[in-house]
This record gives structure tokens, sequence and C-alpha cells, in this order.
């Protein structure tokens, strides 16, 4: 009898493991360091989970993966250092609009996939418009380094929006051809 791995223990199994990671590599980090990394694992696993279960398929769990991974990683990069500046820098919490987009729009769409793909493509958008903004604003580093930085993270965190919204435009064509496919009884 084969024994097959329970995919929501290897993930929430991963997810301990990561956090325990900084404690085991020495890193400096405070109580209150864990418990905001605890909480952001928290909200990603669960996301990841609901995700999971409103599945049609792969393409669509693909979908959810690559947009909890940008929503976790803007975040965590906004707090450990900042997008424009440093993570000090109040300009940063505008990038909670790309999170409001890509969450709102999903629950508008009910998590159908056709409408998260949609709300993804949006999250991409304003992504890009804020980076924009940002450089013509003067709200990155000074210098060639800072326009460098901003535009390759903007870019970056633009291609994990739109792979999501292809990998969720991707499970709405193969949903619509299973419901034309099936016969009606």
């Amino acid at each position: 009898m084969t024994r097959s791995i329970n995919p929501h223990l290897l993930g929430w199994g991963a997810a301990a493991a990561l956090l325990g990671l900084p404690f085991v590599a020495g890193a400096p980090w405070s109580p209150a360091d864990y418990v905001f990394a605890a909480v952001m694992l928290g909200v990603a696993g669960g996301a990841i989970e609901l995700g999971h279960r409103a599945a049609t398929g792969l393409a669509y769990r693909g979908g959810t993966v690559v947009a909890v991974a940008a929503a976790f990683l803007l975040v965590w990069i906004n707090a450990a250092v900042g997008f424009f500046g440093s993570e000090d820098n109040d300009i940063n919490a505008v990038f909670g609009l790309v999170l409001l987009v890509a969450i709102g729009g999903t629950l508008l769409a009910r998590l159908r996939a056709a409408g998260v793909a949609k709300a993804m493509a949006a999250a991409a958008a304003t992504q890009l418009t804020i980076g924009l903004t940002g450089l013509a604003a003067g709200w990155a580093d000074p210098g060639a380094t800072g326009i460098r930085l901003t535009l390759l993270g903007t870019a970056f965190f633009c291609v994990l929006w739109l792979a999501s919204a292809a990998l969720f435009a991707r499970a709405a064509r193969q949903s619509a051809q299973s419901r034309t496919a099936s016969p009606s009884i």
C-alpha cells in the first residue's frame, strides 16, 4: 500500500520551517519580527488553502500560488527595506492599492477564474502605474541605482501579477471547455 503525502500538511510544514529558518540562521530578529512573519505566513497559507478549495484545476491553483507569492513579497519587501527609499518612507503605503485591487477584484469575481484573471491584470496595471508615478514624482532613491531598482522591482511584480492573470485565464478557458464538452442530462 503506497502512502501519499498530504499536500496541506506539507505546505504548513514548509511555512513552519520558513519561520524557523531565521532563528536557526541566527538572524537578529526581535519577537515582533517573528510574530509579523508568522502572521504573514499564516495569511498566505490561508489564502492558498482558499484558492485550492475554489480550484477547478492546476491552472487555478498555480494562479493562486503566484498571486499569493506576489502579495506576500510586496508586503515583505516594503516592510523589510521599502520599495521607495527605506521601509520608514510612508509613501510605500501606496502599494496597499495593488493589494486592494487584487483582493477586492478577486472577491468581486467570487473567486471565478475569468474575473480573478481580470483582477490580477488590474493589479499589474496598478503596480505599473505606481512604479512609474513614483519615478516621475521622485519617490525612488536618487541616482541611476534608484531608478534601476524601481524599474526592476516594478517589472518583477508586474510579471508575477500577469503570470497569475494568465494562469487564471487558462483556468477559465479550461472550465468553459469542460462545461461545453460534458453532456447535459
